[in-house]
């Protein structure tokens, strides 16, 4: 779930992005996984849907290896885009879903949010092609 004020936008990354909607200092909690709140799927799950639903949410979600379960953000941080210098980064302990992300540097309002697809998502070859 979110934590700060965003936006979505044309993004010059990939399609659309997810902007700051305010000033985010550095060591601010953007993002904070809530059990409640962002989903967990299995690949049956996943594989059970119709296109192009399946395509969809593999779009939109990452994969936590530890678990091999899909985590599906239900708010707009789905539409987080990788960067290889992102200004965000995930805190999590090893092994649990869990976590939060915070800006690893200040954001100003209307820059493009990112993080580092490489460091938290088991599925990242498929969304990078190979990077």
């Amino acid at each position: 779930m979110l934590m700060v004020k965003t936006r979505l936008g044309v993004s010059a990354i990939a399609g659309i992005g997810l902007f700051a909607d305010q000033d985010i200092p550095k060591g601010t909690e953007t993002w904070r996984f809530m059990r409640h709140f962002d989903r967990l799927l299995t690949e049956r799950e996943i594989d059970s849907l119709p296109e192009p639903a399946r395509s969809s949410i593999l779009d939109h979600t990452y994969l936590d290896a530890a678990s091999g379960l899909f985590v599906l953000c239900a708010d707009n941080a789905r539409f987080m885009n990788h960067a290889d210098e992102p200004n965000t980064a995930g805190v999590h302990e090893k092994g649990a879903i869990e976590g939060y992300d915070i800006a690893i540097r200040d954001i100003r309002a209307g820059e493009e949010m990112t993080c580092d697809y490489r460091t938290f998502d088991a599925h990242v070859g498929v969304k990078l092609g190979g990077k």
